[in-house]
């Protein structure tokens, strides 16, 4: 029994001296916790809307108050006119615009009713409902107030549109997320253990006197995925269009340069991952723990990042995953053009800069 005891005792120290296993046992329940705790919810906060009141009168001015007031809305347009509606929604800032009637409190005098149309884009089904129905349950309360004292009510009929996706169809949300989490966790895990397998190997020594330079190396390595995936992204796409019957509302040549620039993005995340890992193991591990809850959570993909707290939106920054999906959206269900997405293709394009040259410096550092 005591030889047993000393047998525990002696697991323990190895246990507690393994950092990698501390931060496996500890560290990863800690950050699952407080990633679902925070960011899985169907709650919406600081959403931006835009307003187009065509009364401007006391009674809208009072809605609209009431609407800047909720923690759940953040006014962050005023339109003037009906044509700038679907400029505003393509910009993806905007998640739906709230359209006052012409002469609005005096319909509500005379005929004691009005109307307000809430108009929200659709690409991501929940949220549209979920802000459709807290800008009605707004309303309400204001035709509650409204009605105080008073024998015959007034009433507000609020008229819901939903752009883009009208049918409301789930999968015009989830064949973009889709497409995004598997090009990136099959590009990134599928480079991540090319240069660690030459480790294992033991054919990185002949990599390392051979006459080429770091970049050509990982060139090299980058470019026969970079086909691969493309051809898996093609029968995505393909499947997409004809068993879900997903629209591609814009340019095809445009979706393609930009599904190969994301590829590109995580092939060369999946280069740096390889550089940095010893063992095939561990590149594994990294390339599919340490992406894939980032990529699920905190892309956009199924949950709002405008409702999860300001740290997580700062961090959701870095997950290249969000920007192509934004681009996804924009580009299949939209219909916008270049001008719509650049930043997103610059911030994308620095990446994967900033990727391949810290992979090189990395890889010059083994040399040595």
């Amino acid at each position: 029994m005591k030889l047993f005891l000393g047998f525990i005792k002696k697991e323990f120290y190895h246990i507690l001296r393994d950092r990698r296993s501390l931060f496996i046992l500890f560290g990863m329940p800690i950050v699952q916790i407080l990633l679902f705790g925070f960011a899985i919810t169907n709650e919406i906060n600081n959403v931006n809307i835009a307003i187009l009141d065509h009364s401007k009168d006391v009674t809208t001015k009072k809605i609209i108050d009431n609407i800047s007031a909720s923690k759940y809305f953040s006014i962050n347009a005023f339109i003037q006119q009906e044509n700038d509606i679907e400029s505003v929604f393509k910009k993806g800032q905007t998640k739906a615009v709230i359209s006052f009637e012409k002469d609005f409190n005096q319909h509500l005098i005379k005929n004691g009713q009005a109307t307000v149309q809430i108009i929200t884009d659709a690409t991501d089904p929940n949220t549209a409902n979920t802000i459709s129905n807290y800008v009605n349950a707004i309303i309400q309360s204001q035709v509650k107030e409204l009605n105080k004292g008073i024998d015959k009510g007034y009433q507000i009929i609020p008229q819901t549109r939903m752009v883009y996706n009208p049918e409301l169809k789930s999968v015009f949300m989830f064949v973009p997320g889709i497409m995004t989490v598997i090009l990136m966790l099959v590009s990134a895990m599928m480079t991540s253990i090319s240069i660690t397998r030459e480790k294992e190997l033991g054919t990185m020594e002949v990599i390392l006197v051979s006459p080429l330079k770091p970049l050509q190396v990982i060139a090299g390595k980058v470019v026969p995925y970079i086909a691969l995936s493309v051809i898996n992204a093609t029968v995505i796409i393909l499947l997409s269009l004809f068993v879900f019957k997903m629209p591609i509302q814009g340019s095809l040549i445009l979706l393609a340069f930009e599904t190969v620039l994301f590829i590109v993005t995580a092939l060369a995340l999946g280069i740096l991952i390889s550089t940095i890992a010893a063992t095939q193991q561990t590149a594994m591990m990294i390339s599919l723990m340490g992406l894939m809850l980032p990529v699920i959570i905190l892309s956009g993909f199924i949950f709002p990042i405008s409702s999860m707290p300001l740290v997580l939106q700062i961090i959701s920054n870095i997950i290249p995953a969000k920007w192509f999906i934004i681009i996804l959206k924009a580009i299949m269900l939209k219909g916008v053009g270049f001008s719509f997405i650049w930043k997103e293709t610059l911030i994308l394009l620095g990446m994967t800069v900033f990727f391949i040259a810290l992979s090189i410096k990395k890889y010059k550092i083994r040399l040595e």
